[in-house]
């Protein structure tokens, strides 16, 4: 499992410009199966997504097809966390 912060980076000012297709990236990382969760990192520093179902290599070239990632507007940072305990609802993370 991954926990993926993207935090503003110098280009932020063209956040607009790309949002359709970051939006769009999100939406096939649902589709996917490999995004759990995205949402905004407060107050209005970046994002975080919650991946599993990918390697890290595989997540690696998936953020650099983020069209905000590939642009510059944030800069990626992975963290990976093997669960050991969950909440039985999460327990498919376990796996």
């Amino acid at each position: 499992m991954f926990v993926v912060t993207l935090s503003f980076a110098a280009n932020k000012t063209e956040a607009p410009r790309h949002m359709d297709g970051h939006n769009a990236w999100i939406r096939r990382g649902f589709e996917d199966g490999i995004f759990l969760m995205t949402g905004s990192l407060q107050p209005a520093a970046g994002g975080v997504v919650i991946a599993h179902n990918i390697t890290r290599p595989a997540l690696e070239a998936w953020l650099g097809e983020d069209p905000f990632v590939a642009k510059g507007v944030v800069s990626p940072t992975i963290l990976e966390i093997a669960p050991g305990r969950t909440d039985a609802r999460l327990d498919f993370l376990r796996a």
